[in-house]
């Protein structure tokens, strides 16, 4: 954990300053739009994401740019790693997406679907490695980070399943002035 917050603390300290303005924007974003859900959903999503992105983008100075195209190489590789780096590195990518596979179908009726949230998240996912690879961040991009960002995006929008179907309520104050 330690290497963590060292690698990543300047990413972390960000997103913990921000959450004042994400919480000013869900107030904001409830008042215009009428739906607190709504604004909670939007902001969350997005909130939820941004240090994960920050990470993946966090260049890696001594690492090797190169692409890993074979399906769970990267995962097999990890066997025999010491606990923290087979925790940070799969942990990490099933959390990615995993506060926009949340929200996003309790937002969307159209992604209210296994489906298409994986699918989205998938493609996210792509773009995610096809960025960090052409940048040339000293990162791998892998098939297995495609498939642990997608697989973590379905099982959060599992658990919010339950919620898809509550209808959206009023944001107190919205409406008419």
């Amino acid at each position: 954990m330690s290497e963590v917050l060292g690698r990543y603390h300047v990413v972390l300290l960000g997103w913990v300053l921000l959450l004042p303005v994400a919480v000013a924007v869900v107030l904001l974003r409830s008042r215009a739009s009428g739906s607190l859900r709504y604004a909670v959903c939007e902001v969350a999503a997005v909130y939820g994401t941004l240090p994960w992105l920050g990470m993946t983008f966090t260049p890696d100075a001594g690492g090797a740019r190169r692409i890993q195209p074979v399906p769970l190489r990267d995962l097999v590789d990890l066997v025999g790693a010491p606990a923290g780096t087979v925790a940070v590195q799969v942990i990490g990518n099933l959390l990615v997406f995993a506060a926009a596979g949340f929200c996003l179908p309790l937002r969307f009726a159209a992604l209210r679907s296994l489906p298409r949230v994986v699918l989205l998240a998938a493609l996210g996912s792509v773009v995610i490695e096809t960025v960090q690879y052409a940048a040339g961040l000293g990162r791998v991009s892998s098939v297995d980070d495609v498939a642990l960002n997608a697989i973590g995006a379905g099982v959060f929008a599992l658990l919010s399943r339950p919620l898809w179907t509550m209808p959206a309520r009023s944001a107190p104050g919205a409406g008419s002035p």
